[in-house]
């Protein structure tokens, strides 16, 4: 398991390279998934991020 500013850093990576593919979505979801655990704090506020970020792609579609 890695730690959580390793996988914050991975996740600011994915969403910076993704310009709004739902596939780039999928891997950053995964990440969170394998990574941190269901109650994670990190995990909440980042889910919630890509939420935001999926809403804003559609949106510009």
């Amino acid at each position: 398991m890695l730690t959580e500013a390793t996988v914050e850093e991975m996740f600011r990576k994915i969403i910076r390279d993704a310009n709004g593919s739902e596939e780039v979505f999928e891997r950053a979801e995964d990440l969170l998934d394998e990574e941190l655990r269901p109650e994670s704090p990190l995990r909440h506020r980042l889910t919630t991020e890509l939420e935001e970020l999926r809403k804003l792609a559609v949106k510009e579609d």
